[in-house]
């Protein structure tokens, strides 16, 4: 470590606490690896959750840019010294991981790497995934240029005290990222049961309210031609059951955040939203999203919401050819914003029911979770839809 005695425990101590303080495994695997590269003064540092089928579930970086991380393709396979260590369970350090035999070469945009410490994360017999860091830095963090290089003339600027500490993160990242598996699944089944308890009220609720609308719009429909007066009564109740059921159903339905949001968070979900979209329409459909990370869940929702109903009405109102999708930081909240070349129109002049509720719908979301939302349009010139939400 670089750091003095001291210094040096207090970060120790600030990493294990950002690990066991996370409750989201994909900010557990986060937390895991900006630690480790930061502590043991690595230029690179990734950790990667194997899946049953050769490759890895996920795969975090620290140290490469979002560009290059793009540019380098698809996740890695289970190979190499990755694999040998998930297979063997021990740690691997080398003086240059290009010379093992076990090496199989790198895509092209990938960073060069040569010195290497990595080590299996274990929770019992299990094994989490594999973690390890690349590059020991030859003026290590906080220290001035000129500070002398820690790697030895010959073999791995790694050491065995860099080894240790990193043993150390790894049994403690092992417990973080049980924890939050647990977590995550505990959430996934309350909320499967709230689910199934809103089903049954649903189901409950608005069957009766149909059942009472089928029975009083018959009896309407045999009084119009005998006793109009009485019919007209009748047609009011029908109107009166009709607003009853959309209220329970539009409650039910609020509660009802989507699966999806849940298990992957909004950038994700959206990310999948826009292709399924972009599949099944002749129109472009395109998503982008710079520096978001999670938000409260009632904003996530909301924003899924609107820009849901945006794409609905870019797609089938507006005869679209391109749909855009951005989501992008600003200050401690995010920016959403669905544009379209379609045939747009007034925002001040239209009362066209369907395009006109769905702008109140909007609205309403994003008012109710303290953002706002505006829209810019004109006859010809295409619409732009966007909300912006304050964080949390």
């Amino acid at each position: 470590m670089s750091q003095g005695p001291r210094s040096g425990l207090s970060a120790v101590s600030a990493a294990l606490l950002a690990m066991s303080s996370q409750l989201e495994v994909r900010d557990v695997l986060k937390t895991i690896v900006v630690s480790a590269r930061e502590l043991l003064d690595a230029e690179y540092a990734a950790l990667g959750v194997p899946d049953d089928h050769g490759g890895f579930a996920q795969f975090v970086v620290d140290g490469v840019s979002e560009e290059q991380w793009r540019a380098i393709g698809p996740l890695p396979r289970q190979h190499g010294i990755l694999a040998a260590m998930l297979q063997k369970g021990e740690p691997e350090r080398l003086a240059d991981v290009r010379e093992d035999p076990r090496f199989e070469g790198w895509p092209a945009a990938h960073p060069d790497m040569s010195d290497f410490l990595g080590l299996p994360i274990k929770y019992g017999d299990e094994t989490l995934g594999a973690l390890f860091l690349a590059n020991k830095l030859r003026t290590p963090r906080g220290h001035p240029p000129g500070t002398p290089s820690r790697k030895p003339p010959s073999g791995c600027g790694f050491d065995a005290d860099d080894e240790e500490l990193l043993s150390i993160l790894a049994q403690h990242a092992a417990i973080a990222l049980t924890n939050a598996r647990l977590y995550e699944r505990s959430r996934e089944l309350t909320i499967a049961e709230e689910r199934s308890r809103l089903a049954h009220e649903l189901h409950d609720a608005v069957s009766q309210k149909l059942f009472s609308l089928r029975l009083t719009a018959q009896a309407a429909t045999t009084l119009v031609d005998r006793d109009p007066a009485r019919a007209k009564g009748e047609l009011q109740q029908v109107a009166a059951l009709a607003a009853e059921a959309a209220d329970e159903l539009r409650a039910a339905v609020v509660e009802l955040r989507p699966a999806a949001l849940d298990e992957d968070g909004l950038v994700a979900t959206l990310r999948t939203h826009t292709q399924v979209l972009d599949r099944a329409h002749s129109a472009r459909v395109s998503f982008d999203s710079t520096g978001v990370r999670a938000l409260p869940a009632a904003q996530e929702e909301a924003m899924l919401r609107v820009a849901q109903e945006a794409l609905h009405n870019a797609l089938r109102h507006a005869q679209a050819e391109h749909v855009t999708v951005t989501l992008e930081k600003r200050g401690p909240g995010a920016v959403l914003r669905v544009t379209d070349d379609g045939r747009g129109f007034d925002p001040r002049a239209t009362r066209r029911a369907g395009r006109h509720l769905g702008l109140v719908s909007m609205r309403d979301r994003a008012g109710g979770v303290g953002g706002r939302l505006t829209v810019e349009s004109e006859p010809g010139e295409g619409t732009t839809i966007e909300m912006e939400v304050p964080g949390g």
